[in-house]
């Protein structure tokens, strides 16, 4: 930036979460976040596996957030990127109305979609082989064939199918786009072409329809457009907002941990839980497809790997003790504990899982006897399983010829020292922390700082610069609970190919 504008000039990063939405204001020339602020939103879920938002929540949450900013950091704003949940089927009509409940990334309801999909292209072979990707009840594509299928009145009104943080960026600037990063994640993009795959949305719509209902592709690094006046009085912004392209939770939280170059792995501890690395080329699972086949919000790849069960299981079990969220009572239950939960072993597949995947599965303990039923290796064993099931994706990571010299920590779970170290000890690396836990919200903003420096620097630089100098902690694994957790390791494996059995 001009040095005429260095104490004037801020950018937004917007994180479409979950369970909340939160907002960062960034100074690039201080080098710091100046204002933050967040918003909860509601979830509608029952245990059919739906789970969906209504997207008007999102507006409200929006606003609710951006009047928690003071005024006047609000008018130093130059440019916004979105951060969002992935997957959410946002269908509107042909005057851009939201026409259905949005069904988010944990909704399960689409498991026999998900199979008339792969039948219908030949299996998870033909469509790793061509397209990179399989389909995952999670994605995008099957909530529409779901739409289809249940609701055909509605799907006759289809017009326009948005993601999430595409539906802010709709409503901040009246354009209808996507960028490749988060459109990985519909299903049905092309992750080497970039482009959608025809013969696939031909699958779910043979009259070829669907193909005009998905929005232009844009790069990461171009501009979605400027914030619409009256949207800027809303919420209190200057006029000539530039919003960048903006991109998935994963995909920020990448850019906001610094993972823009190989070498890195990030996990991003939340709800869910996730795993991912920056990748020159293409690294796609033809095995499987265990591994998600994504691009990068910064014109590159992000292999990556989800598991739906993280602090979701936390939270069960928090309730189950009627501690509340409370931190230091989850901390100290752990510190009471030790490595491997004196032999309790708990799956915590409570919603299903996506990697391993078993989108039927249910939540198990093994291991328990009257000498080991305790709260606090209940907690461990919980926490302990969440990390096993990252464990495996990162090793059909390594599988696939990706090599990682540390491991970069984000989401609520960071929060938590003892959690930080059964990280590094199962995982055998450093583990790096941020001084925010909230990387994608932060990646936004430095995603929405590259549109306004893309002449200058590039994205490798920028995470130089704004991103390195935020690692606050290096946490070194312990070589007595490495060798522990590697045979704890095992049994989990085990116990999971066992469980395979009964869904």
């Amino acid at each position: 930036m001009s040095e005429k504008n260095e104490t004037a000039s801020t950018v937004m990063g917007i994180d479409l979460g979950t369970q909340s939405l939160k907002i960062v204001i960034y100074d690039p020339c201080r080098k710091m976040i100046i204002a933050s602020s967040d918003a909860p939103l509601p979830i509608c879920q029952d245990i059919s596996g739906k789970s969906e938002q209504q997207a008007s929540w999102w507006i409200d949450a929006l606003k609710s957030a951006c009047d928690q900013l003071p005024f006047q950091i609000k008018q130093t704003v130059k440019s916004i990127a979105v951060s969002g949940q992935q997957h959410g089927f946002v269908p509107l009509d042909s005057d851009g109305n939201v026409i259905y409940p949005v069904k988010l990334w944990n909704d399960t309801t689409t498991i026999q979609e998900c199979g008339q999909i792969r039948e219908a292209y030949g299996g998870d072979s033909e469509l790793l082989r061509k397209v990179g990707n399989t389909i995952l009840p999670g994605y995008t594509i099957p909530k529409v064939l779901w739409l289809k299928n249940n609701h055909p009145d509605i799907y006759r009104k289809l017009a326009c199918i948005l993601l999430p943080h595409d539906y802010l960026n709709y409503y901040l600037t009246g354009r209808q786009v996507m960028e490749c990063g988060d459109a990985s994640g519909t299903g049905v993009l092309n992750i080497r072409t970039r482009f959608w795959d025809k013969e696939l949305l031909n699958c779910i719509d043979p009259d070829g329809g669907l193909f005009d209902c998905l929005p232009e592709l844009i790069n990461a690094d171009s501009a979605v457009g400027y914030v619409q006046p009256v949207i800027a009085d809303t919420l209190g912004l200057p006029s000539g907002v530039k919003v960048a392209s903006g991109g998935g939770d994963n995909m920020m939280a990448a850019i906001g941990t610094g993972n823009v170059r190989e070498g890195i792995a990030t996990v991003s501890l939340g709800t869910s839980s996730t795993l991912f690395a920056f990748s020159e080329t293409a690294v796609i699972d033809h095995k499987d497809g265990a591994v998600a086949a994504f691009c990068s919000s910064t014109n590159g790849w992000l292999p990556l790997i989800c598991s739906l069960n993280c602090a979701n299981g936390k939270k069960l079990i928090e309730t189950l003790f009627g501690m509340d969220g409370d931190h230091l009572a989850f901390e100290g239950l752990l510190r009471t504990s030790s490595v491997g939960s004196e032999g309790v072993l708990t799956l915590p597949f409570f919603d299903g899982e996506r990697s391993p995947y078993l989108p039927d599965a249910q939540g198990s303990v093994f291991g328990l006897n009257s000498h080991n039923f305790t709260r606090s290796n209940l907690m461990r064993s919980m926490i302990e399983g969440a990390t096993y099931t990252l464990k495996m994706g990162f090793d059909r990571l390594t599988d696939l010829g990706m090599s990682f010299d540390e491991i970069r920590l984000t989401g609520g779970g960071s929060l938590s020292q003892i959690w930080v170290q059964i990280v590094a000890d199962v995982f055998n690396r450093p583990v790096l922390l941020m001084d925010s836990h909230n990387g994608a919200a932060f990646g936004a903003a430095i995603q929405a700082l590259w549109l306004l420096e893309n002449e200058h620097q590039n994205i490798v630089s920028l995470c130089n610069e704004h991103v390195e100098q935020r690692l606050t902690s290096r946490i070194e694994p312990n070589a007595l609970s490495v060798k522990k957790y590697r045979l704890e390791y095992q049994r989990f494996v085990r116990a999971v190919s066992t469980v395979k059995a009964f869904y």
